[in-house]
């Protein structure tokens, strides 16, 4: 009961943080390691409770319009395409090149989003464009999911709206709706091998819905004033993670 005192504060501010930018498994899953959980318990109770905030999220995007069903649906099906090829990389190579790109690559889309003063709106492009690209999208996120993971949330919002075109809510709803399918997809499998510990677990959910819904809430109400704080704050915590990680 005490571990649930510090965990669900901690999972319903990820929860809170991933409903505006992606990125909140950053801080809900080592949240869950800190405690002490095993690994795989980690993961799979991470993937319970991020799904169901996600859904909420999703849904409260949907109801408000502010999803690209043409986008999601393309990029879902070639994420589990990617998904899969990147989890076969993951177990041949190690990391440690990805983490070096990203000490680099993190600090550039964080000064591309500061200096660039149309980031986020909404930009015209053909239908082709859109479907070729969120199939590029799609697979690429796919398997750096797959591979690495950190981040793929946040990653999908900025690619949505950069070369998508899409403006930076519609682009944060998309990027949930993708983020679910992929959730839900490896929750499946979290089930299957009975890893996940529902004490634990259904009142992080509990949290996460929460986190969810008052993350969406306050994307849907505040808008871009909002996104593109939090996005800066999730790619400082992934670049802290990433330096981190190499020593």
């Amino acid at each position: 009961m005490s571990i649930l005192w510090l965990l669900c504060p901690i999972i319903a501010f990820g929860s809170f943080v991933d409903a505006i930018a992606g990125g909140g498994g950053l801080i809900t899953l080592t949240a869950y390691v800190a405690v002490g959980l095993p690994p795989q318990t980690a993961l799979g109770n991470n993937k319970f409770a991020s799904s169901s905030g996600t859904l909420i999220a999703s849904i409260r995007y949907l109801a408000h319009s502010q999803v690209s069903l043409l986008v999601g649906v393309v990029a879902i099906v070639f994420s589990f395409l990617g998904s899969g090829f990147g989890s076969l990389l993951a177990t041949r190579y190690a990391s440690t090149y990805l983490n070096y790109l990203l000490v680099f690559l993190v600090p550039a889309l964080a000064l591309f989003m500061m200096l660039k003063p149309d980031f986020g709106q909404a930009r015209s492009r053909s239908r082709l464009f859109v479907v070729l690209l969120g199939m590029g999208t799609g697979l690429v996120m796919g398997m750096y999911d797959g591979f690495f993971g950190p981040g793929t949330g946040m990653f999908l919002t900025l690619i949505f709206t950069s070369v998508l075109g899409l403006d930076l809510l519609k682009a944060c709803g998309t990027a949930r709706v993708v983020n679910l399918a992929s959730n839900v997809a490896a929750l499946a499998v979290f089930l299957r091998h009975g890893v996940i510990d529902f004490s634990i677990a259904i009142p992080c959910a509990l949290s996460a819905i929460v986190g969810g819904y008052l993350g969406s809430s306050l994307a849907l109400t505040v808008g871009v004033k909002v996104v593109k704080p939090v996005m800066l704050f999730v790619l400082a915590i992934l670049l802290l993670k990433v330096v981190v990680g190499m020593f």
